[in-house]
């Protein structure tokens, strides 16, 4: 896979390139923004889509035996947690599995824990359910993000009743250690609050850095907690809409079923399955090559930045192919940073404040482009914030 290859996506209906203008105001912006690669899947992807479009018919899918099968072995080998089929309940996104797991384990009124800054929908999905935000705010440590775990327990303790996590951290990267997660995990199993692991980056995670899904702790962890993966991230499949959720307990099943029906999320459709079983049974080479060419655009970023705008400061990432960037030291308002990228620099990226608490400040970069066009957006960069 040649990864510098620059694909033109204008005219694609993309939500990247083509929604611009209604989302920033201007067609003529460099988007660096939202969490989709500009690189073609795995070559064996597409050629299963023309298989499928040559066949001509497309009816109701099913989901085969041998899907499922596939999907265990990836989590298997890739993240060294066996899983079974019947654990298994599929979902156009992970943001529709976590609407289910809160209208299938909350109730109207009920408290949901989150750690900002954080993934921004987590925030609307909380709220659009009739349920309450609580915050326990993340720390940022000699640029390195931790858990504040004396206030997570006090949140924890006063009557939440569920935890939604970033697994790997989004936007800033971090791949949360098993210690740190045993600890959280711990901490829900004492007050009795369940867990949605919105871990859609598993896959993303860089070296020497490794993935653990918190479900893989113990029996007792996967008991009260919802995994919710995908291969869209991964593959850069985000259009064909197909995730999965990986659910232990029995009766917790029962109910997010009981949920999926009502709100007729039980199937795939038909080039999901094709994308899913595809990606996973024969994409992991592909994987392995974004990955460095990943690193090599992150490490290229942050020599740059580092460089050029010394008083902007990268956060390292251990994960995603996005950069979380801190703007801090520059004196600017998040309205005069929109400002600049905007109207100087000709630059679209999603700026920190919509992240919640803590996200002040910040800036959000998406580096998985051919590296010219990650070179493009520095210069743009620097022309933004240049005094």
């Amino acid at each position: 896979m040649n990864f510098d290859d620059q694909i033109d996506r204008k005219n694609t209906h993309s939500l990247k390139w083509d929604g611009l203008k209604k989302l920033f105001g201007s067609e003529d912006l460099l988007p660096m923004w939202v969490a989709d690669m500009d690189f073609r899947p795995p070559q064996e992807v597409i050629d299963a889509f023309q298989e499928r479009v040559d066949h001509g018919v497309f009816g109701y899918t099913i989901i085969s035996d041998q899907l499922s099968e596939t999907v265990c072995n990836w989590v298997k080998s890739r993240h060294s947690w066996p899983i079974q089929p019947e654990w298994l309940l599929y979902s156009p996104g992970v943001m529709p599995s976590i609407h289910t797991a809160i209208q299938a384990l909350t109730e109207p009124g009920d408290q949901i824990l989150l750690q900002s800054p954080v993934y921004t929908p987590f925030f609307h999905i909380i709220k659009s359910n009739g349920r309450e935000v609580v915050n326990s705010p993340l720390v940022l440590n000699n640029g390195r993000y931790e858990i504040n775990f004396e206030d997570l327990e006090i949140k924890l303790s006063s009557g939440v009743k569920m935890l939604l996590l970033s697994n790997p951290h989004n936007p800033s990267g971090r791949v949360w250690r098993k210690e740190e997660l045993f600890q959280v995990a711990e901490l829900c199993e004492k007050y009795g609050v369940w867990i949605a692991s919105d871990e859609i980056h598993a896959d993303l995670v860089l070296k020497p850095h490794k993935h653990t899904p918190v479900a893989s702790l113990s029996e007792s962890i996967a008991d009260i907690t919802l995994t919710c993966m995908a291969p869209t991230k991964t593959f850069n499949l985000a259009g064909v809409q197909a995730s999965f959720m990986v659910v232990t307990n029995k009766e917790c099943r029962r109910k997010l079923e009981a949920v999926q029906a009502m709100d007729g999320f039980h199937m795939l459709n038909t080039f999901g399955a094709i994308a899913m079983e595809a990606a996973y049974k024969h994409g992991g080479p592909w994987l392995d090559e974004a990955l460095q060419y990943i690193r090599s655009n992150i490490d290229y970023v942050m020599k740059e930045i580092g460089e050029k705008i010394p008083k902007v400061e990268v956060i390292n990432p251990e994960g995603t192919y996005l950069i979380w960037i801190n703007c801090r030291q520059l004196g600017m308002s998040d309205d005069e940073i929109k400002k600049r990228l905007l109207n100087r620099g000709k630059l679209a990226l999603n700026l920190g404040n919509a992240y919640g608490p803590g996200g002040e400040g910040f800036v959000r970069m998406n580096v998985a482009s051919p590296r010219a066009m990650v070179e493009e957006g520095i210069k743009r960069l620097q022309i933004a914030f240049d005094a």
